[in-house]
């Protein structure tokens, strides 16, 4: 008896490292676009020794391997959207500018600049490279406000601040920038999309659980996701921005620290 294959979902890349305590970097990416009903793959530019206490070590992957990791997806599978995250080095993010200037699909830049514990996981001399060459290629960039000050320069303390930060971001290159104000005392956790003609604010309440690790990691990830589907970029934001609200109503402790959000929250017995 013969089969008959079933469709092949979205494909969407993680371009990112490995959390080994599989609460961020490529490990919530593969599992949010999964729990989104695409079909996952990752480049990993580095692995870090990291549990919910913060990254004890990180090991940037050499260049080449990079490359080969993702040639050997694209030239086969393909995608329909790419997603990037911790990138480390100048070198590293030079490597991935230059495979992703010939990519014409969605690509999403989560410019990860320390974790969520605090650990440095951009070097200095990387910024200039990430700002210069890989943001100009980005169709969203999510930075966070910390992540907005390293770019820019420009220091975001209230919502106009933010709408100063989406055009100081919008000049370097992107065609869309979401700006994530979680770091706000605000009550409802404003983001600021912005494509410098059209700004589309998406607020949520803010969850008292303390199991946010891997937040960015997950929204950056849901967008291109909805993007891979098909969806124009305001949609996919806010499709985001509520999946990640709802991962971190669902997170849930792990070791003795921060939990990480879940992106599993919608299936059976996945941790909420």
């Amino acid at each position: 008896m013969t089969g008959v294959d079933a469709p092949a979902p979205v494909r969407v890349l993680s371009v990112a490292g490995s959390d080994s305590g599989g609460g961020a970097g490529v490990q919530a990416d593969l599992r949010t676009a999964t729990a989104l009903g695409a079909h996952a793959m990752t480049v990993v530019t580095a692995v870090t020794a990291q549990n919910s206490h913060g990254v004890h070590g990180t090991w940037e992957l050499p260049p080449d391997a990079v490359r080969a990791q993702f040639r050997a997806v694209v030239d086969d599978i393909g995608a329909q959207a790419v997603k990037t995250g911790m990138l480390g080095s100048a070198e590293m993010a030079g490597t991935v500018a230059d495979l992703l200037r010939d990519v014409a699909v969605p690509v999403v830049v989560d410019p990860v600049g320390v974790s969520s514990h605090g650990e440095a996981l951009l070097h200095e001399d990387a910024t200039a490279v990430v700002r210069d060459r890989l943001l100009p290629l980005a169709t969203v960039v999510t930075p966070n406000l910390d992540e907005v000050e390293r770019l820019t320069g420009v220091v975001v303390t209230d919502e106009d601040g933010m709408r100063a930060a989406a055009r100081a971001v919008l000049a370097l290159g992107p065609r869309w920038v979401l700006v994530k104000g979680g770091h706000l005392p605000a009550a409802d956790a404003p983001d600021l999309l912005s494509d410098g003609r059209t700004d589309h604010w998406f607020r949520a309440p803010r969850h008292p659980g303390a199991h946010t690790h891997g937040t960015g990691c997950t929204l950056a990830t849901a967008l291109a996701t909805h993007l891979a589907l098909g969806r124009p970029v305001p949609e996919a934001a806010a499709l985001a921005k509520a999946f990640v609200t709802a991962a971190i109503a669902a997170g849930y402790p792990l070791g003795t620290g921060t939990g990480p959000v879940n992106p599993a929250f919608r299936t059976r017995g996945g941790g909420g």
